[in-house]
């Protein structure tokens, strides 16, 4: 026989509740994936190991397919008007995915997301958060927020914020090489620089919590660290209890079998202390970069770089005269706020007293915000600038090719990174100036070290034979 028993109207809404709560656990409690897309320096590659270490600790998955993610957080750069008009482009792009996943939100988080704020989501329909480099900790509970429909934003900069005891959980790496975040911020205020505006001021993480993650990364494996900082050698711990020199000697002692690079460089902070330091420890690399910018006195008072060309020069001679077989590199700026054509031959001349190794350069980009934008005229041509980056590429070209040409004969130990790009039966790797040497694979494996008779070279590489 059976029985039907009448159930109230009010009780098939408790049990309707009941069920519709569970269904709203299951789904808040499902594992929602991340997919973390990093363009600019290598401090945003950094932050974005740090934005998924606290992602994952909240119970995120990382993803490698774009389309497994429920979220898509885009780390930007706004040092150029071309990095932010690429961003601008991806977003355009990924509407067509957002198409076919409506449930995917996307967020810009960094630099740019620090210069523009509020108004990147007015201009974008397709961004639901924004998210400044100092607010990464906020993420989890900003997307939770998301999921619900709510755009969010959130730009504040920190005074004290480091993620100082935030072990990264790293994205992309080859296993081999890792960078270590040692400080945030800049107070230099160059004239052309955005980055005091989007980063905020110096602060310098803890000095055990860098040589923590240093011995973590040895022992899993890797082989090379780089200490990174918008200006490294103004490290300052504890009112100056350490400083850079002894950050890198603390952090050389980890291992011999450790190599230990920094970037970047400002010319008026790079002390002999350091570079004593840098003589004494053979694991740390022969190379600095030591950004110029311009060759002309006049352009670096206008730049605001608290140094001249005599100053920078001393600074050069003192590198050669501790590390004679140092490597340097450099940026530089074509075509600032009224430089003239004498400016940019001493540049020129720059190049070629230094005979850098390898430089970044660049037209220069008036940015927003910036002393320069506010009070200096934009006035040199685009093809003018255009002329003069193609007269500084040209000239470091015949330069680092001359440079490499001496290393011909020379052995070198070579950090093996990985395969050549060219030929699977070769592998690369870096010595100690960071440049690239090519060599044919053998028994070899990426993480060994390996001595390196260069054999050949163009302006970017060295090719050689492995020696015993």
């Amino acid at each position: 026989m059976i029985i039907h028993k009448k159930i109230s109207i009010p009780t098939l809404f408790s049990i309707f509740a009941f069920h519709l709560s569970n269904l709203q656990m299951a789904i808040e409690q499902r594992a929602y994936n991340i997919y973390i897309e990093t363009y600019g320096c290598q401090m945003n590659f950094a932050d974005s190991d740090v934005v998924n270490s606290i992602l994952q600790k909240a119970g995120y998955t990382s993803v490698e397919d774009i389309a497994q993610a429920d979220y898509v957080l885009i780390n930007t750069c706004a040092i150029r008007d071309n990095a932010e008009q690429r961003i601008r482009k991806r977003l355009h792009e990924l509407k067509s995915l957002q198409r076919q996943h409506p449930q995917l939100r996307i967020g810009i988080l960094g630099c740019m997301a620090e210069r523009l704020k509020n108004q990147l989501m007015e201009e974008e329909d397709n961004v639901s958060f924004v998210v400044g480099p100092d607010a990464y900790r906020k993420l989890p509970g900003m997307l939770e927020l998301v999921r619900k429909g709510l755009r969010q934003a959130e730009t504040d900069l920190s005074t004290e914020e480091t993620y100082s005891e935030i072990q990264p959980v790293r994205l992309n790496g080859n296993g081999i090489s890792a960078y270590i975040s040692i400080m945030r911020g800049c107070q230099n205020f160059c004239t052309y620089c955005v980055v005091p505006y989007t980063r905020g001021r110096e602060r310098s993480r803890d000095p055990q919590a860098i040589v923590a993650e240093a011995k973590m990364l040895f022992d899993e494996g890797y082989r090379e660290v780089t200490l990174l900082g918008q200006n490294v050698n103004s490290y300052r711990w504890n009112g100056g209890e350490v400083g850079f020199p002894q950050l890198m000697e603390m952090v050389a002692q980890v291992s011999p079998l450790l190599r230990v690079r920094f970037a970047t460089s400002h010319p008026k902070d790079l002390s002999d202390d350091l570079l004593k330091v840098m003589a004494a420890y053979p694991n740390i690399c022969r190379c600095i970069h030591l950004p110029v910018q311009s060759g002309s006195d006049r352009m670096l008072k206008l730049m605001n770089r608290h140094y001249d060309s005599a100053w920078y020069l001393n600074r050069i001679d003192a590198i050669r005269q501790y590390l004679p077989d140092c490597s340097i590199t450099t940026d530089v700026i074509a075509g600032f706020c009224t430089e003239t054509e004498e400016d940019h031959q001493m540049t020129l001349d720059m190049f070629r007293k230094v005979s850098y190794d390898y430089a970044f350069m660049f037209m220069f980009s008036m940015r927003p915000d910036t002393y320069a934008a506010k009070h200096l005229e934009d006035d040199v041509p685009e093809a003018e600038k255009k002329r003069r980056l193609e007269e500084i590429i040209a000239l470091q070209g015949e330069i680092a090719l001359q440079n490499n040409r001496k290393d011909v004969g020379k052995v070198f130990e070579v950090l093996i990174e990985g395969t050549s790009h060219r030929s699977k039966d070769q592998l690369c790797g870096r010595n100690s100036q960071n440049k690239m040497v090519v060599f044919d694979k053998g028994s070899l494996q990426p993480g060994n070290y390996v001595n390196v008779r260069i054999t050949d070279c163009t302006a970017a590489t060295l090719k050689g034979e492995v020696v015993e």
